[in-house]
């Protein structure tokens, strides 16, 4: 909880770049807590991002930290303390991970509520990067990441053992969560779901939150029991690699549509949530009825007898099932 050092070597270049970033999310008002302030502060994202990916044309380039160019080298700084989202491992020309944008992980990080003491468990452990600043928020022995490729794991310990963080680091399928590190207070996601994987809502204590990409945007849910969490999306929007293995199929575009509304972020979302169950042009139709409802508006209940998202009311007239992963 403050106590690691970076003992990785640094150049003055990096600590500027990790300081103007600090400064800018700091002025964007997304590090309000200090101990998310003093959490990123203390982990340089640069050494959770040695290389990333950029799209140039039909392909990609990598850019990395020990490119002969210094030009090179330059660039791939600067992408690093940028806000913004960096491919991070492609397969076959597909994401399959990526590091967040920073801005975004701090939103996210202040709305999970953590409190002293709480275990949290991290579905997509990435690079390492967001589960270094649980660690420094929380202490090593109360964080578990989780990720299905052996690869992301095996890459996101020796960055974390780079900097003297020793979470918990498990190769697995997210959906089954971590019950041998059960129970947790906290679970916070970084991958698109189509719906909440039942198991989680038993590994946690009465009383835990849940936060989750659903999707374009992030459910934040009580778990009351084994068998029952709700809550309402933040007004934040949020894209995500899927959780692999769970990928939801993208909802029908019909011809008609007007193009300005398939654009609007709002619309895509209720789109999105309602895809399979709403046809797009009922979606419109009760959109535009219900004054362009912002995400806010919408929420999720998960039970023992389904799962369904609902807009204003879990009770009232707008609910739909939510699709199987």
């Amino acid at each position: 909880m403050g106590a690691h050092q970076v003992h990785a070597e640094h150049s003055v270049e990096p600590e500027l770049a990790h300081a103007a970033q600090l400064r800018e999310l700091t002025a964007a008002g997304v590090l309000s807590d200090p101990a998310w302030r003093a959490a990123f502060a203390a982990v340089p994202r640069h050494l959770f991002v040695p290389y990333f990916f950029t799209g140039r044309g039909a392909g990609h380039e990598r850019l990395w930290c020990e490119d002969p160019d210094p030009a090179q080298r330059a660039r791939w700084l600067r992408g690093v303390y940028a806000d913004t989202p960096l491919a991070t491992r492609l397969r076959d020309g597909r994401l399959v991970s990526s590091s967040s944008q920073p801005s975004l992980m701090a939103k996210m990080l202040d709305a999970l509520q953590v409190r002293d003491g709480d275990r949290v468990l991290e579905i997509g452990s990435g690079t390492g990067y967001n589960a270094a600043l649980l660690c420094h928020r929380l202490g090593d022995a109360q964080v578990t990441t989780v990720d299905l490729d052996e690869e992301i794991t095996e890459s996101a310990r020796r960055h974390l053992d780079r900097l003297g963080y020793h979470p918990a680091v498990i190769t697995g399928d997210g959906a089954r969560g971590a019950p041998a590190r059960a129970p947790f207070d906290r679970i916070i996601v970084t991958c698109t779901l189509p719906q909440i994987p039942p198991a989680w809502l038993g590994q946690c204590r009465p009383g835990a939150r849940i936060l989750a990409p659903l999707s374009t945007g992030l459910i934040a849910l009580r778990v009351r029991d084994a068998h029952f969490a709700e809550g309402g999306f933040l007004h934040t929007s949020a894209y995500f690699v899927p959780l692999r293995g769970a990928e939801a199929a993208p909802p029908e575009i019909v011809a008609g549509l007007p193009y300005e509304l398939l654009e609007n972020e709002r619309f895509q979302f209720m789109l999105l949530l309602t895809a399979g169950v709403l046809h797009p042009r009922e979606a419109l139709d009760l959109w535009r009825t219900e004054g362009r409802p912002a995400r806010e508006r919408f929420g999720v209940t998960v039970s023992g007898a389904g799962q369904w998202s609902w807009l204003d009311d879990p009770q009232g007239p707008y609910v739909w099932p939510l699709g199987d992963g």
